[in-house]
């Protein structure tokens, strides 16, 4: 009797979309290392607005889980569509946690005071928690930044991630082109209503379970990711030479530009930041998945960054912590020796998340898709 997979990943990869997903969680790494230098004045960070990567990352995963999916409901339940994102997903946010939990105890100081006051067991009960990736509250926060996963920060961008699957696995997946659309242009004035007339002129925020962080992790994620699935239903794709080039460029550009109107005008950084990712990433991705790389080394490299692209996001924010804590700790300022250990930190995170690839998730992915997308013909 033979074994055959139920639902192969038979379709070819966007290559260059794999690369900008690299682009980046790399400049999200940079961002975060100089942000540890600005004392959490978001109106002086260097690579100032680093933190849209996240919404470029829902786009992306809108426009990859419509291609891959959205012809195959006829064939797939809805429990295969979950198993294939949980295989997906899962083992590294457990990795994350693991990771996180490892560097807790080496972060203590000035910067997280909480750290000496945390029982082990505590921390061992927040590091299983964060194996399932539920949301903790306020109250069990043990860093002092109020996240909803305390040892591995961005896993809350996964939370949302994992919410926006299954509300395309319950609802989306059925709707027209129109239907689709008018829910786009409703989440589009959700995410410009709060970032041009909010308190605060970015989307910063989203990772704690009160009403202020949910509705910003809601603005964040309904637009970009439903934006993504109708983009890629209706297929308009750009095709240039030299996409992935351009396409990188361009992420540049737009995560570099420094913070618009000052303190006194927040509504002209949250109209940037509404055309950035209502126009700009989707005319990114449009011309990434139109694109073609034609060599060995541009499939080399975009292959090399897409596959680390998600362990390095998911795995460097506890040494982030660890690297906050020392620059807190020991008085350090911006300069060559800061930058230098943070040179250091940002090429032990690739080689991290290269080892997380090659050694645990490609491996358990694998196994898992073995074992539980494998059915007797």
């Amino acid at each position: 009797m033979n074994n055959t997979t139920a639902y192969p990943d038979s379709k070819s990869h966007y290559e260059i979309l794999d690369g900008l997903r690299g682009v980046a969680s790399v400049l999200v790494i940079a961002f975060h290392i100089m942000e540890t230098f600005t004392g959490g004045n978001r109106f002086i960070q260097v690579i100032n607005h680093g933190y849209l990567a996240v919404d470029f990352f829902f786009l992306l995963s809108g426009f990859v889980v419509a291609y891959a999916y959205d012809d195959r409901w006829g064939k797939m339940t809805q429990w295969d569509f979950y198993k294939r994102r949980l295989i997906r997903l899962q083992p590294m946010i457990i990795m994350g946690s693991l990771v996180g939990a490892a560097l807790y105890y080496f972060q203590g100081g000035a910067a997280f005071p909480m750290i000496s006051e945390t029982p082990v067991w505590k921390m061992l009960l927040v590091m299983l928690v964060g194996c399932t990736l539920i949301p903790l509250p306020v109250s069990m926060d043990i860093r002092g930044w109020q996240e909803m996963h305390p040892l591995n920060g961005p896993a809350w961008s996964l939370f949302f991630e994992y919410i926006a699957n299954i509300l395309y696995a319950l609802f989306v997946r059925k709707f027209s082109k129109t239907l689709l659309t008018i829910l786009v242009l409703l989440a589009a004035i959700f995410l410009v209503q709060y970032l041009v007339m909010g308190p605060q002129g970015d989307v910063i925020g989203g990772w704690s379970i009160d009403k202020t962080q949910l509705h910003i992790g809601f603005a964040r994620l309904l637009f970009p990711f439903f934006a993504g699935v109708l983009l890629c239903r209706a297929g308009k794709l750009i095709r240039i030479k030299n996409a992935f080039l351009v396409c990188s460029l361009l992420i540049l550009i737009v995560l570099s530009v420094p913070r618009i109107g000052g303190t006194n005008h927040l509504w002209m950084n949250g109209l940037y930041e509404s055309a950035c990712i209502i126009l700009v990433f989707p005319l990114i991705v449009s011309i990434g998945a139109g694109g073609s790389l034609t060599g060995k080394y541009p499939v080399k490299i975009c292959r090399f960054l897409g596959g680390i692209s998600y362990p390095l996001y998911i795995t460097h924010y506890p040494l982030i912590y660890l690297y906050t804590a020392w620059v807190v700790n020991n008085k350090i300022q911006l300069g060559a020796y800061g930058l230098f250990v943070g040179l250091l930190l940002f090429i032990s995170s690739i080689a991290i998340a290269w080892a997380c690839l090659k050694l645990y998730d490609e491996p358990i992915r694998n196994w898992l898709a073995k074992r539980y997308l494998v059915k007797k013909a």
